[in-house]
């Protein structure tokens, strides 16, 4: 089994990276990816548009730089609508495509009720058989281009719940991104989940979570913006969620890809100094996984 410090990597978002307006400040790329590489960082997701250079040559050069590699991204797809199959489909490949010729391996889905991140609702049966429909044309198209699928569960989504999650995963055999932060707010234990559902999983971000604030996130009496502005996400192994027990499951179950510290941050002052700011929490969850969690998987993955 790979050691697994060198399967760790992170995401913009981590560092405030996002596309949403209001969200926060951004900080610079450069500085970004030079801290990301000063923490020992091999790769990274794609993060918000803008963040990382449009054409894959360009951004394959911008991450050599620090000695990093592309490992996929976050995508927002509309799959229960068939007035928007095609539009879909086409941003799709245009999607998988980019992944594809930047060396990624990783597209990770995330199905929403339209391009503004509108509250879900309920679908109806049409609705629904569409979007599974949908999740096996975009396994096709992630195969062609050398890519997995994995579907991101994620609040103010389509798969949000524990019912929304349950009914996809009875439904097809699309693999996941287990995300221990997003699937706990909506009501999955992601421990239960790694034991029982190992073999569905392609991907892993890893977040903690102050579950005194999730209710009203998952009700959405609180935006998701304003929840990471509270602080609703901590650094691994300071909030509520088993992040140990995960890992050690997934990896006794044979689990070989990455671990993304994805812990949703943003930037509500003034710029960080140098050295201070998101690079600091980050550096606590990889201090986490390198000083707690490590040592409590070798001796076992040794026995197995």
């Amino acid at each position: 089994m790979t050691n697994l410090m060198s399967r760790v990597a992170s995401a913009p978002i981590s560092w405030g990276i996002c596309e949403v307006p209001g969200w926060g400040a951004m900080l610079p790329t450069a500085r970004v990816l030079d801290e990301m590489a000063s923490l020992g960082l091999p790769a990274t997701e794609l993060g918000a548009p803008g963040f990382l250079p449009a054409d894959p040559e360009a951004l394959k050069a911008e991450l050599a730089e620090f000695d990093m590699t592309l490992i996929g991204g976050f995508t927002p797809l509309v799959l229960h609508d068939r007035g928007r199959r095609e539009s879909t489909i086409a941003s799709a490949k245009a999607a998988a495509a980019l992944f594809q010729r930047a060396g990624a391996s990783e597209f990770v889905s995330a199905v929403v009720m339209d391009d503004g991140w509108s509250v879900p609702r309920a679908l109806d049966a049409d609705e629904m058989h569409h979007l599974i429909e949908m999740l096996g044309v975009i396994d096709e198209i992630c195969n062609a281009h050398g890519l997995q699928q994995v579907l991101h569960p994620h609040v103010q989504t389509l798969v949000e719940t524990a019912s929304d999650v349950q009914r996809v995963f009875d439904s097809c055999d699309v693999k996941w991104c287990l995300d221990t932060g997003h699937l706990a707010i909506g009501g999955v234990d992601p421990v239960a989940f790694a034991r029982q559902s190992a073999d569905r999983v392609g991907h892993v971000h890893l977040k903690d979570v102050n579950m005194s604030m999730a209710g009203a996130v998952l009700r959405h009496e609180v935006s998701i913006m304003s929840g990471v502005q509270s602080g609703v996400f901590t650094p691994l192994g300071q909030g509520d969620i088993d992040i140990s027990t995960v890992i050690e499951t997934l990896e006794h179950a044979g689990y070989g890809g990455w671990y993304v510290i994805e812990q949703d941050t943003a930037i509500t002052g003034a710029l960080p100094d140098a050295g201070a700011g998101p690079i600091t929490c980050v550096a606590q969850s990889l201090a986490y996984l390198r000083d707690v969690v490590a040592p409590r998987l070798e001796p076992k993955l040794a026995k197995s």
